[in-house]
């Protein structure tokens, strides 16, 4: 939520329901109300093209991806406000085509092999570099323009970390984070512990602090255990400063850090957690999830701590309240991991885009990026701003205090890009690299117990090392093509 200037008071009004689409949902029409904004943006040099020279406008974009983010289908859902923009100041409208997680890559290289292309799916995680490798998605800068002033805050993040043969793949519109620690603050006041978000702001949010919170706390005999989850071992090796595989942009080359001590030194921590029965056992779904089910614990004083993202708490308040804590109570709340006190002295958060990729194909390439425009005005847009916290405090209960924290976390990843020290994910997206580096990530939680670190170098590193070989020689080869 970045602000540029004073937010100012907006309103949001949701009117009656208009039906569309399956029997299954109905899309809600939205009117939004806001002071005008775009007069006090033009000051600051950042415009939205003008309706009448604006190619795209009044048309139809088609997205292809499991989830819509753009219509509603509850008056309890966020209002999307650069669709909003987009399709009461354009007359555009976006085509959803519906896939299922499982099968959402498949679907769109069927469809892009037929050459029928959708126009644009979601950027993020596990498409960078394949997809553009394999041709999937076109380098965005023949229609976004990372000099504009709307564009210029992404700049550096987009050529840094998603670009192949000095061409971005990512329109971002934004930046956000991943994997904060969410904690119940009745239950750390019971057990005596000093809050995190408090510790935090003295800077004395440690990881030996957390080691001995988690040690304390757990108790393999009453089923208590600081820790269960998909994401703790990551998001704890990161906290370190460093990830196992990196993108060098001087050298356009991923590179391994498997010797880093930063690294070594989580891994130590994760392994004496997992000595010492701070982590939820290995079940029989081969993870470390409670009866299968992520964050449940946390209100019954079972788990100490889940490290996840904040989607966690911006679903349906009984649901979170129910597995969580009473959100109405403001029992939840959020803090950054802690940092390794014999490290740099700063805290680190996983970098993440906001934004789309362009289908190679795509028949309105152009629609994309007006969309995109509305998207990038709406991040600054004060008024936009002031609605974004207004639809978290009413729709989800957050408190000041959550978004504050929430401010705070994206001030840390931006920064960390803005300083060229993103801690940045790719996933899938790094093919076979992807299996031996997520060992590192994970201390082969998977595989069944935290491992040491000479274990898994051992084991993963001359095989990474040949699968970054391989990726990078596919990337120093790599020229994009139109046919």
């Amino acid at each position: 939520m970045k602000r540029i200037i004073a937010v100012l008071m907006a309103a949001l009004i949701l009117v009656a329901l208009v039906g569309c689409g399956s029997r299954k949902r109905q899309v809600i029409q939205l009117t939004l109300s806001t002071e005008d904004s775009e007069a006090i943006l033009r000051a600051a040099g950042i415009t939205l093209p003008d309706v009448a020279e604006a190619p795209a406008a009044g048309t139809t974009i088609k997205w292809i991806n499991f989830h819509d983010p753009f219509h509603n289908y509850k008056d309890t859902e966020k209002v999307n406000t650069g669709y909003w923009t987009f399709k009461e100041k354009y007359g555009c409208e976006i085509e959803w085509i519906e896939t299922t997680w499982e099968n959402n890559a498949e679907t769109l290289a069927n469809l892009v092999v037929a050459g029928n292309s959708p126009d644009f799916t979601q950027a993020g995680e596990g498409i960078f570099p394949s997809g553009a490798l394999r041709g999937m998605y076109q380098p965005v800068d023949t229609y976004i323009d990372y000099d504009d002033p709307l564009w210029a805050d992404m700049k550096r993040f987009a050529y840094d970390y998603y670009s192949l043969d000095g061409r971005p793949y990512f329109i971002i519109n934004d930046m956000s984070f991943n994997k904060v620690v969410i904690y119940n603050r009745r239950v750390i006041d019971e057990y005596g512990y000093d809050d995190p978000a408090e510790l935090y702001a003295n800077d004395e949010w440690f990881w030996s602090t957390f080691y001995d919170m988690c040690l304390d706390f757990s108790d393999p005999d009453q089923n208590r255990y600081a820790l269960a989850g998909w994401f703790f071992p990551a998001g704890i090796m990161h906290s370190s400063g460093s990830v196992i595989v990196s993108y060098d942009p001087e050298q356009q080359k991923f590179v391994s850090n498997a010797d880093d001590p930063r690294l070594e030194r989580a891994e130590d921590l994760l392994y004496n957690l997992n000595k010492n029965d701070c982590t939820f056992p290995i079940s029989n779904n081969g993870w470390t999830v409670r009866d299968g089910v992520e964050g449940k614990g946390l209100k019954e004083g079972d788990m100490l701590f889940y490290i996840a993202g904040t989607y966690a708490f911006t679903g349906p308040v009984e649901d979170v309240s129910a597995l969580m804590g009473d959100m109405e109570s403001h029992e939840v709340m959020l803090v950054p991991l802690p940092r390794d006190e014999n490290g740099d002295g700063k805290y680190y958060i996983e970098s993440e885009p906001v934004g789309y990729v362009m289908i190679k194909g795509a028949s309105n390439p152009e629609g994309v990026a007006l969309f995109s425009a509305c998207e990038r005005f709406k991040v600054i847009d004060p008024t936009v701003d002031s609605i974004e916290v207004k639809q978290l405090r009413e729709i989800y209960l957050w408190t000041d205090e959550m978004l504050n924290m929430y401010d705070e976390c994206y001030r840390i990843a931006s920064e960390l890009a803005e300083n060229g020290e993103a801690i940045v994910l790719y996933g899938d997206g790094l093919g076979n690299v992807n299996s031996y580096a997520s060992q590192f990530e994970t201390q082969g939680f998977v595989a069944g117990g935290a491992q040491t670190w000479a274990q898994l170098k051992e084991q993963n590193q001359e095989t990474l090392n040949y699968y970054l070989d391989d990726l990078n020689t596919q990337i120093s080869e790599f020229t994009y093509s139109e046919s």
